[in-house]
């Protein structure tokens, strides 16, 4: 699976729905700085080529203005108390229920 480093049988018939989770937020932190870098580029770019008054007109104050990135959810207030009691138990009862259908396929598979 690219630069993951997952063979395709192994992710698409051994990882749980919890494991995908962790690979991918394990992927996301290692290339957020890189998008950062990104964004900060491409805003002093675009105010040197358009200037920032222009920018400003259009809504655009920040680089975060510019492109919005997942990890940016930290910081906005409707994010920093984490997921709700609700989201969790949700995600809870899926994993249990991958689990549990994870456990029926290895026994009918013996």
């Amino acid at each position: 699976m690219g630069e993951i480093g997952i063979n395709r049988k192994e992710y698409l018939y051994e990882l749980t729905h919890c494991d995908m989770l962790m690979i991918e937020r394990g992927y996301e932190r290692r290339h957020n700085y890189h998008w950062a870098a990104a964004r900060w580029e491409t805003y002093h770019i675009m105010s040197a080529q358009i200037g920032t008054e222009a920018m400003k007109n259009a809504g655009i104050n920040s680089p975060t203005d510019l492109l919005k990135l997942p990890s940016d959810r930290a910081n906005q207030s409707e994010y920093a108390g984490g997921p709700s009691d609700e989201e969790i138990e949700q995600i809870r009862r899926e994993i249990m229920e991958e689990n549990r259908r994870a456990e029926l396929n290895q026994k009918t598979d013996a």
